[in-house]
């Protein structure tokens, strides 16, 4: 039942009782009625605020993850165009993966389509609220950017250390801890990271005899990467990401089944080209 619909079989209802109950009571029972009628009016034209904030709530938890998503996918191209379909498909794959259900679970899927627009521009406000590192002193160099990844992971509480500039096989970093061993692949790079780290990573890892491989980046990285990530079960890491970074994880990452993101989303393309035009 819509929400218009069920608002004017309560309105049907609390007239109907409230003409009955005037027989009897008169002034007093249309007063009532009258106060009933207006309470069920203002809740229901409140609705859409009350939806909006069950959105915030659903969207909050996850700013800091959206923020650096949002950092990540977002680069400037060769003509100085700021490009950002990575961010795109992030942000409707989080809308419909986990707004949307989570609407769904509470008996609101019915207004997930008129609800979309909304669903982005709160996902966006959010991720654009949230406070992230300042990346002005990032290393420009590759080599520097691996050590201030080594940096990040020191303070994390792993015991870290770069490899040699030859014969790493593909690995820049190797970092222990808690009897886990992580192979990481450090890219400092302008635009997505493509296919080629992701398996680089995967032999380096193989290679060093490591637990887990990584790419970390600066950038975004290419559906068709994230895509054999997910097949070679390499993390896929923003170095925001190496600050908290614990060793469950890892394991939770490489339990955990992976979802394919979703390919023939109405809303999501609808949302992602309409965006893209803009």
């Amino acid at each position: 039942m819509s929400a218009r619909s069920s608002l004017v079989s309560r309105l049907f209802w609390t007239t109907v009782l409230g003409g009955c109950a005037a027989m009897v009571w008169e002034t007093i029972a249309l007063g009532s009625t009258a106060v009933v009628v207006a309470a069920l009016i203002l809740w229901h034209l409140d609705r859409p605020r009350r939806l909006k904030r069950r959105i915030r709530r659903v969207v909050l938890p996850h700013a800091g993850i959206l923020a650096r998503r949002r950092r990540q996918e977002c680069f400037v191209d060769a003509y100085g165009n700021l490009i950002c379909d990575g961010w795109y498909r992030e942000r409707a794959y989080f809308a419909e993966r986990t707004v949307i259900r989570e609407l769904e679970e509470r008996g609101l899927g019915t207004e997930a389509d008129r609800l979309w627009p909304d669903i982005l521009a709160i996902i966006e406000a959010v991720a654009e609220a949230a406070c992230l590192p300042d990346e002005d002193d990032l290393p420009e160099d590759g080599i520097a950017y691996e050590r201030f990844c080594v940096a990040r992971l020191l303070k994390a509480g792993w015991r870290a250390w770069p490899t040699q500039a030859s014969g790493d096989q593909g690995a820049d970093i190797v970092a222990e801890r808690d009897g886990l061993r992580l192979i990481i692949q450090c890219k400092r790079y302008g635009k997505p990271v493509g296919n080629a780290a992701v398996q680089e990573a995967a032999a380096a890892c193989r290679f060093w005899s490591g637990d887990h491989a990584a790419v970390v980046s600066n950038a975004g990285f290419t559906p068709s990467a994230r895509k054999l990530a997910a097949a070679t079960d390499v993390l896929l890491l923003h170095h925001d990401d190496l600050v908290d970074f614990e060793p469950e994880k890892l394991q939770v990452a490489a339990s955990s089944p992976v979802e394919p993101r979703p390919s023939s989303s109405v809303r999501s393309q609808k949302s992602i080209r309409r965006i893209g035009a803009v």
